[in-house]
Formats: C-alpha cells, structure tokens, sequence
C-alpha cells in the first residue's frame, strides 16, 4: 500500500472514530432534531445543586443547537435503584424520551437501602434494557458523580464498588460515561476544608460548584464521548 493511501486510511479511520464517540443527543441536535432528555437519579440531579447543572447544560445545548432540547428532570432526592425501576414507566418511559442519563450510584452504596452492587448492577441493566425495549435508538447515558465525606462517606463505605458497577456497565454496553469522581478526587486531595468550599454539607454540590465543576464536564463528554 502505497504512503499516501496509508495516511487517507489512518485519516479516516480517525475521523470514523470522533463521529462514534461523539453522543447521539448531540448528533442529532446538531441535525437539527428536537430531543427529549431525561435526567434520572437521586439529590444529586434533583436537589438545587442537581437541577443547577441539569438547567445549565439544558440551556448551554438550547444556545448552540436553535432551542431544539427539552430538558425533564424525572429524579427524586434521596432514592436509589430500587425507586428508580418501579417508577421508571411513568418517569421514564412515559416521557418518551430521545436520551436518559442515569446516576443511582451514592445511593445504591447507602447501607440502610440494602442494595449489594450486585443488585445495583441488576437494577441499572434493567432500565437500560427497558429502554432499549422502548426504543434502541435511545441514547442511554450513565454518571458517576462526587465524592461523600464525614457522615455521609461513613454511611456509605463501599462507595467505590458502586461507582465500579457504572464503569463496567458502560464498558459492556459500549455506553457514554461520564464519570466526575477523578476530578472531585483532585479537589478532596487539597483537603476536606477545601472540597466543602464546593459540597458544603459533604455531599450535595453547591449551586455555583455544580454549574462551575459538573455542568462544563456533562457538556465536554456529550460533545467527545468515550
């Protein structure tokens, strides 16, 4: 094979490889297409924290793509898997949505919930499954989000494993991740009186941090992907 055709190769296999990481909601966007997404998950997509990035990425996506997203914030505070299967048909499915992001993983690791990661895993790939079984166009998008400290980090010493669960899922199932918890890590390595200046109660983001730390990141992997 001559030079130049190996370069064209390599050129457009690179190019191949950017408009399959990027995610759908954005391609579709992009396209043209108006979208539904639903966010689904605990306080931390429900709370004022939660729906300070959730209408920050909303509106960022609204300001680049003409007005063409629509935006439900279907999550409840202080829920976890469990919550999320049984009312998944009327906050999810029923919604008919374009693409769902996911995040049950702080409270799945929550001891008094009794969710082992195994359950938590069971759980997850049943609303994935569900929603494929809706739609399999339906862009399914997990996330793992911050990190608990003190009381919060006590009740949930298992954290880890649980965020393990949303990786090895993703991987499986060759869905988008957006996974915070390395960039609150970098923030918690410079001390706890540090990371509470951005979760001042030890685990709920504060309005400004979500849309300053978690809303930026949301919109760089919907617009990198993997």
């Amino acid at each position: 094979m001559k030079l130049n055709s190996i370069y064209l190769l390599i050129a457009s296999l690179f190019i191949a490889q950017f408009a399959y990481a990027q995610s759908l909601l954005i391609k579709n966007l992009a396209a043209g297409k108006h979208q539904l997404l639903v966010t689904y998950g605990t306080s931390l997509t429900a709370g004022e924290g939660g729906r300070a990035w959730v209408n920050a990425v909303n509106d960022s996506l609204n300001k680049k793509y003409n007005n063409n997203l629509t935006t439900v914030n279907a999550a409840k505070s202080a829920m976890w898997s469990g919550w999320g299967v049984q009312n998944f048909e009327d906050s999810v499915i029923n919604k008919k949505p374009d693409a769902v992001i996911i995040e049950f993983g702080m409270n799945d690791a929550f001891l008094k919930y009794k969710t082992s990661p195994d359950l938590a895993k069971l759980n997850l790939n049943y609303m994935i499954d569900r929603l494929k079984l809706y739609n399999p166009q339906c862009e399914v998008i997990l996330q793992i989000m911050n990190i608990p400290i003190n009381v919060h980090a006590d009740a949930r010493p298992n954290i880890l494993a649980y965020y393990e669960v949303y990786r090895q899922v993703a991987s499986e199932r060759k869905l988008l991740l957006i996974d915070h918890y390395p960039r609150w890590r970098k923030i918690l390595d410079h001390g706890k009186n540090e990371y509470l200046k951005y979760v001042p109660d030890g685990i709920h983001p504060g309005i400004e941090s979500a849309k300053a730390v978690i809303a930026p990141y949301v919109l760089q992997r919907l617009q990198k992907g993997n």
